[in-house]
């Protein structure tokens, strides 16, 4: 299939913010919203062709989501630290996992979305933004505070957290229209794909060593599955952190 690059429109004019916390934290100089087109920019380049996952990742301010000493990094390319041994996703992963969720909502509509792996709540803002309600897990304790805290501050409420370690998804509040996981398992837990809705996806890497992130389609038939390509992510542990 090919896809046609977004127009230069979508840069042609100011970013129109959900609402007035995302105004007020744009941040300045390596936080602005000019070096953040610059990293939408790139993106577009890297095959992310679809306008709404563009315009999300276009007002979320992830240097929010960071210590403020990497705040210089916030919009390079590439995963950083944000403490107990885990990451913030590269965003081009974040913007290749978000666009394959998205990818068939005209048949199957992705209104309710399971979130493993909170981590700095970077990803779940994005979801937030495209995604009528949003469920995000997450083992670490402190982790998952500090996520709530700074999407309180961006005022997104339609979120629902659960400290969990995510292997089980969230069975109460099952079936899901998608499923997207910032941790990898060795291999693909059924119990996920038990919790989706007939139509539903599940996007995920999965491996140990050597990771490939997978998107999973659940059909009347059973599950086809597509892979996305090589990532590094943090493994899916059991068991949580307070």
């Amino acid at each position: 299939m090919i896809h046609q690059s977004p127009k230069s429109s979508l840069f042609d004019f100011s970013v129109n913010y959900p609402n007035e916390a995302f105004r007020q934290n744009q941040g300045v100089g390596m936080t602005s919203q000019r070096t953040r087109d610059r990293l939408i920019k790139r993106l577009v380049e890297l095959d992310i062709y679809d306008e709404r996952v563009l315009n999300a990742m276009r007002q979320v301010p992830r240097h929010c989501f960071l210590d403020e000493a990497m705040g210089s990094r916030s919009y390079e390319d590439t995963a950083l630290p944000i403490g107990y041994g885990q990451t913030i996703s590269q965003p081009i992963v974040v913007a290749t996992m978000t666009q394959w969720l998205l990818a068939d909502t005209d048949k199957h509509p992705m209104k309710k979305v399971l979130e493993i792996g909170t981590g700095s709540g970077y990803q779940t803002s994005i979801l937030s933004l495209l995604i009528d309600q949003v469920y995000s897990v997450e083992r670490i304790a402190p982790l998952m505070v500090r996520a709530q805290s700074v999407l309180a501050d961006l005022q997104l409420t339609n979120i629902t957290f659960e400290l969990n370690d995510g292997h089980w998804g969230w069975q109460k509040q099952a079936p899901f229209d998608g499923i997207i996981s910032a941790a990898s398992p060795a291999k693909l837990p059924e119990e996920l794909i038990n919790q989706l809705k007939e139509g539903g996806r599940l996007v995920m890497p999965i491996g140990d060593k050597q990771q490939l992130l997978y998107g999973f389609e659940k059909t009347s038939t059973g599950v086809k599955e597509t892979c996305l390509g090589e990532v590094l992510f943090v493994p899916m542990k059991q068991g949580i952190e307070v």
